[in-house]
């Protein structure tokens, strides 16, 4: 019996679907939501493979857990399941997104909602430290690779060295500096399969180390070459319709050309491309301002899907205020929303497809490379300087010269201890932290 048939393409089909509305939790909890039931329930695949699939995603540019979600379903179901689990993954955050953005940019004044985003700004501050602690704690092993974390940092904080050198930078020092201590930058080798604890996983999981590879996943030069061209000639046919409606200096083909960029640039999730969105969003080309953009990452932290899907956010609130239809807000930002969410996502799919049967026909000498455990320590400095960008704005609001907002550092210091010390759910923090915000906003207005 063929994969294809042992693994209903429709029971597949809800699956992804239903994983869309419930991927809470950032690529950690979506990860670990999928190796419990792919793996460990329904076992569609072995952990061998799924940690296979998994390195591969976590070297790429863009949302790991996404890519995860589009190889799996590829290697089931060819094109078609990859396209389909990749864009549900997706599809339930974009609306939600859409729908939230539309009711903060109407009703953001309301106190209900000025609760709300005042207890969830300094939980979503203790999250980022979260991240630079939970990527550091893991990746930083060695006292050349925390130097480089530390250069990244400071680099960034100065304002002077923009984001995309800073990851070039670390790249070029993982490809010299392995050719020198080849031990130092070998850090972040390949998971070693844990079937060994259960070998008897081997043999049940549908897609495991005997499954024969399927003829879609097998390397093909040609099928390659169609999948690159396929994705250019999209790219190109939408590019140059926006330049045709709108002119090159037009918001829309400036979205997608920036947003392209930034699809690219997104190595260490989401949190580490976030300051190049604000740098664009915000300052070159006046999207939405910086407390708009806090509030973007806060209402992304309470939503399914990726993070990068602030993205959304961006080009709604874009479209919006620049008017991309004259008189049309909610119209104009639904457009630019989709947009960028496509210029966005574009290159995960292409990775997967391109870079899929490639590395299952060398699954067993795949190893992550020195330029990329480099950027991997960069990645912890870049969120750091994310972590101090959202700290200023949420416990200085008026800046240095101005209050101190105390309550403000009591619920990040609060909610840095919850997920640090106990463990707790991401959601429930941000649940806990909004109604916090809620109650001291009535408590304010009463008074």
């Amino acid at each position: 019996m063929s994969q294809n048939q042992s693994i209903p393409f429709l029971q597949a089909f809800f699956y992804w679907l239903k994983l869309g509305f419930i991927s809470f939790g950032g690529p950690a909890g979506q990860i670990s939501m999928m190796h419990q039931e792919l793996v460990d329930k329904k076992k569609w695949i072995s952990e061998s493979r799924f940690l296979h699939a998994l390195n591969y995603c976590m070297i790429l540019p863009g949302p790991e857990a996404q890519q995860l979600a589009t190889y799996i379903a590829w290697l089931m179901h060819g094109t078609i399941g990859g396209i389909v689990a990749g864009a549900l993954f997706v599809l339930p955050s974009f609306f939600i997104l859409c729908g939230l953005t539309y009711l903060y940019l109407v009703y953001g004044d309301i106190n209900v909602m000025q609760g709300i985003l005042f207890g969830i700004k300094p939980a979503v501050t203790a999250i980022v430290l979260f991240a630079a602690y939970r990527i550091g704690s893991k990746s930083l092993k060695n006292h050349t690779l925390q130097v480089i974390a530390l250069i990244a940092f400071l680099c960034l904080i100065s304002g002077k060295v923009p984001f995309p050198v800073v990851v070039f930078g670390a790249g070029l020092i993982g490809f010299f500096g392995s050719m020198i201590s080849p031990k130092t930058f070998s850090v972040a080798s390949e998971s070693k399969p844990t079937d060994e604890k259960n070998p008897k996983n081997q043999e049940l999981a549908i897609i495991n180390e005997h499954t024969p590879l399927p003829e879609h996943a097998k390397f093909k030069k040609k099928k390659l070459y169609s999948f690159l061209f396929i994705a250019l000639l999209c790219w190109a046919l939408i590019y140059s319709g926006l330049v045709a409606l709108y002119g090159w200096a037009g918001v829309l083909p400036q979205m997608a050309i920036f947003f392209s960029k930034a699809a690219l640039l997104t190595f260490g999730g989401a949190y580490a491309v976030l300051p190049y969105i604000h740098q664009g969003g915000v300052i070159d080309f006046q999207w939405l301002t910086n407390e708009q953009m806090i509030d973007g990452l806060a209402l992304g932290e309470t939503t399914p899907g990726p993070l990068i899907m602030i993205v959304t956010y961006v080009g709604f609130i874009g479209g919006w205020t620049k008017e991309v239809f004259a008189n049309q807000f909610m119209l104009s930002g639904f457009v630019a929303a989709s947009v960028v969410t496509f210029f966005t996502f574009l290159p995960s799919f292409l990775f997967i497809f391109l870079g899929g049967p490639i590395i299952e026909a060398t699954r067993h000498k795949i190893k992550f490379t020195a330029p990329l455990t480099a950027i991997t320590a960069a990645v912890v400095g870049v969120i750091l300087n994310l972590a101090c960008f959202f700290a200023y704005h949420v416990f200085f609001p008026k800046g240095f010269a101005g209050e101190i907002e105390w309550i403000s550092i009591v619920i990040c210091i609060l909610a840095i201890v919850a997920l640090i010390r106990f463990k707790i759910n991401i959601i429930l923090v941000i649940g806990v932290a909004a109604l916090i915000g809620v109650v001291l906003k009535y408590l304010q207005v009463i008074a």
